[in-house]
């Protein structure tokens, strides 16, 4: 059991337990430990344009050299692009400081391990044992000589802005493509335009003014409604949509409806089996049954992990395949990233259509996802779990009964927010909001 690591780090709400400074001074010094004794010299730290990141970014620094751990610091940038300079600066580990697509009064902090990868489930347990020392007022200083060393990299944006260029393919050009940018106010807001402007597209940037506290805030790959409009506003090819910290990626497409991390993934999928990828797609419980189908249909094995891109990774690693992700736009290409980048998600998703001369509206057309509906109910962390409860379950049976073989149910905890998702996938879309609402009621009762 993990009591303060979730499916995507330490999160909550800033000045909150646990994303208070202490925690944070406290969480560096076991990470140091635990990663010092496997090895670790240097941690390189990276955040989100989030206020809180500053003093969050300085606890944590004062942890890491409290356990004799060296900190490098590379100020605002996307997590992949932190998991992938962990990797060429060689640093021991990397940590974002980030809560991806929630708001800017929560933070987070997510620690990935050698070559970019995130920590496992067993790490992620021993530093916890040492927190819990820490928390217990054991936390030790090494000696004064043997304090780690802090240090900032100034090119780090260049670097990982040449990285993602070197996706496309040297052949190709993105040239006469009108494309506009929602940078969600977040870590994306400079090194995304700069991508696709420097390979040559027309760049319409939109929610590129981060103030520390805009973040997410109504745009971004969470609220898609501007970005639409704008590629209608300004008769852009596509548009692309980050989230906070740019590691999901949602798309719209000429006549400005949504293309989302499903239909993406199958775009990916259909284009990799024609380039002569033998192997099979991770999905999550949430994937749309949609997703199955067309893959099915392609003789593309398929199979479902838990929700949270760390699980699909622990799938891909298993199976050996390369490719996998999320609905909400967590996108998974092993060959070119050992995260979800929605930058270059999205430039593979281009190669695709540059190579086949196609729209984003017509490529996605072998893919028809079945009407899906997600509901969501806060609860407290302290109450018992609804989930549990008698009257829960007797709904999600009436829901099931109701549905027959035309759908399927699924109910779970968020593992980034106080939520119980209710989701309910069905052939017919008022079918499926109903089965929805009628659980999602049942969950205060509890």
């Amino acid at each position: 059991m993990r009591h303060y690591f979730g499916t995507d780090g330490v999160r909550g709400r800033v000045g909150e337990f646990p994303m208070t400074p202490a925690f944070a001074m406290k969480l560096g010094w076991a990470a140091g430990k635990v990663l010092g004794a496997e090895g670790v010299k240097e941690v390189l730290i990276g955040k989100d344009t989030r206020a809180s990141g500053y003093m969050l970014e300085s606890a944590l620094e004062a942890g890491f050299s409290a356990a004799g751990v060296n900190i490098a610091l590379v100020g605002p940038l996307p997590t992949p692009a932190v998991a992938y300079l962990t990797s060429t600066f060689r640093a021991d580990a990397g940590v974002v400081i980030s809560a991806s697509h929630n708001p800017f009064y929560d933070n987070g902090i997510k620690i990935f391990g050698q070559g970019g990868f995130k920590l496992t489930d067993v790490q992620e347990q021993e530093i916890e044992a040492m927190l819990h020392i820490a928390l217990e007022g054991g936390m030790e200083c090494v000696e004064s000589e043997a304090l780690g060393k802090a240090r900032r990299i100034d090119d780090a944006a260049g670097r990982y802005i040449e990285y993602c260029k070197a996706v496309l393919p040297s052949a190709l050009s993105l040239k006469g493509l009108k494309i506009v940018v929602d940078c969600a106010n977040g870590a994306g807001y400079k090194v995304a335009p700069a991508v696709y402007k420097e390979l040559g597209a027309e760049v319409i940037s939109i929610h590129d003014q981060p103030n520390g506290v805009n973040i997410n805030a109504e745009c971004g790959a969470t609220s898609m409604r501007n970005l639409c409009g704008a590629v209608l506003a300004h008769e852009a090819d596509l548009g692309i949509a980050l989230d906070g910290d740019a590691d999901r990626l949602m798309m719209v497409d000429h006549t400005g409806s949504v293309v989302d991390g499903d239909e993406l993934l199958f775009l990916l999928a259909k284009d990799a089996k024609q380039a002569g990828y033998t192997g099979g797609v991770v999905g999550t419980q949430m994937s749309n049954l949609g997703l199955e189908q067309a893959l099915n249909a392609l003789d593309i094995p398929f199979v479902r992990a838990k929700v949270g891109d760390r699980y699909v990774m622990e799938q891909l690693k298993a199976t050996g395949w390369r490719l996998g992700g999320e609905g909400s736009g967590h996108l998974l290409s092993l060959d070119h990233a050992s995260t979800g980048d929605a930058i270059i998600a999205s430039l593979r998703v281009l190669t695709s259509l540059l190579n086949q001369s196609n729209t984003l509206f017509m490529a996605k057309q072998g893919m028809h996802k079945l009407p899906q509906v997600l509901v969501n109910v806060r609860f407290k962390a302290s109450e018992a779990d609804p989930l549990t409860s008698p009257s829960v379950q007797q709904a999600v049976q009436v829901a099931e009964e109701r549905l027959g073989n035309r759908g399927r149910v699924l109910l779970r905890k968020s593992g980034t927010e106080p939520l119980i998702r209710v989701m309910v996938e069905a052939s017919d879309a008022s079918l499926a909001d109903g089965c929805a609402q009628h659980i999602a009621k049942a969950l205060p009762q509890a």
